[in-house]
Formats: structure tokens, sequence, C-alpha cells
């Protein structure tokens, strides 16, 4: 009877064990609520980036911004790609990436009515 239960309280020890790891293996990896994006040698202050307002009340997907990432649910940093001192695959600056990307979303929102910040010192606010 001892035998049983020690046996079976390893078992469930044992099996939580395997259950846990495998939920902090493949769960999403959810990103933070925001960043700063800064860039070197920038004049205008950084700007404070939310992840939450994009994803959840903008309704966007990663690969908008994430464009080139081949894992969706770990997807890299811009600067990756976009840095100023090794520019990669011909990939504009982060600056000049920054800007394209996120002006021409905005203004793509506004003139659908919805309002997103489209002067400077919208999102760079000091």
């Amino acid at each position: 009877m001892k035998k049983g239960i020690v046996l079976l309280f390893t078992l469930t020890v044992f099996l939580f064990g395997i259950f846990s790891i495998t939920g902090l293996v493949f769960a999403d990896k959810q990103p933070p609520d925001s960043i700063v994006i800064k860039n070197e040698g920038a004049k205008l202050p950084p700007v404070n980036f939310s992840h939450k307002s994009h994803v959840e009340k903008n309704k966007l997907e990663c690969v908008k911004c994430h464009h080139k990432d081949t894992n969706p649910k770990e997807p890299e940093r811009c600067v990756k790609c976009h840095l100023i001192s090794e520019v990669k695959d011909n990939a504009p600056i982060a600056k000049d990436a920054y800007h394209k990307q996120c002006q021409t979303c905005h203004k793509d929102s506004s003139a659908k009515g919805v309002k997103a910040p489209t002067a400077c010192n919208e999102c760079h606010k000091k």
C-alpha cells in the first residue's frame, strides 16, 4: 500500500514537471506592452511605442512591422537588420525604416478616418 502511494506521488510530480516544462517551451512569447525606440545620433527624443495599442486597439498583425521574420512567435528586433553601422541586404538604416513604416501606416490610417499621429512631435515627445 505504501509503495503504491509513493509511486502515485512520484508519477504525479513527474507528470506535473513534464507539463510545466512543455507549457513554458511551447507558450507564445508575448511582446512587451511598450518599447522605447532610440536611434544612434538622433536629434529628436526617443519614441515610446505601444505594442499593446497597435496590436489590441488597432488590430495590427506582427508581420505588418516585423515584415521579414521567419518565426512570428519570436520576432526579431528591427535593429537586427537596420543597424546604422551594419545594414544587411540593402535594408534602410533604422531611422529611415521606422519613418517609412510608421509614417506610411499612420498616413493611411488617417486617410481612412482613424486618428494616428503624423507630425514629428506627436511621436517624438519631449
